[in-house]
Order: C-alpha cells, then structure tokens, then sequence
C-alpha cells in the first residue's frame, strides 16, 4: 500500500464541537500521522500522512466528523508523502 499526504480544509460548525481532539483520536485509531488545528477563519485545517487506505477513511470520516458537527465542506489537496510526523497532534 501507497503511503499518501494530504492536506484537508474542513469548513462548517467545526470549531467548539470537539472536531480537533475527535479527528485526533480517529487519526491515532488508523494509524495516520499529521496534525489538526482551528484556524481564525472558522475552519479546520489537518495535514494527515499514511497509508493510502487509512488516509482516505481519515478523510471521509472528515466529511461529518464528532456528533455535533455540521460539515458543509471538505476540501482535499493532496500532497507529496515526507514521513515527517511520528504521531498526529493538535497544533495551535
């Protein structure tokens, strides 16, 4: 299986509904590396790295994400794979 990068912009009722720590936690259950932060927008930003498989169910999960979030949109732009993360972590 392929190791893949992708960057995902989350947009919605993302933010105050424990989207961050949820994606994390779904992350750490696929075996997927990377990050998540709020952004000043509004959105939610993730970088997420990993076999190819689990990164895409990381990113449908996105699509509707913890219970009371209401995802309106999710964009994906994916992104040469560099390994550079050993865990996935909520950056600020």
């Amino acid at each position: 299986m392929e190791n893949i990068r992708v960057r995902l912009i989350i947009k919605g009722r993302v933010q105050g509904v424990w989207f961050r720590d949820s994606t994390r936690r779904q992350a750490i259950m696929l075996g997927v590396d990377g990050w998540v932060k709020n952004r000043t927008d509004g959105n939610v930003e993730a970088v997420a790295e990993g076999p190819e498989d689990k990164v895409e169910e990381l990113v449908k999960w996105c699509h509707h994400g913890p219970p009371h979030a209401k995802v309106a949109q999710v964009d994906v732009v994916r992104e040469k794979w560099t390994g550079e993360y050993i865990s996935f972590d909520i950056v600020y």
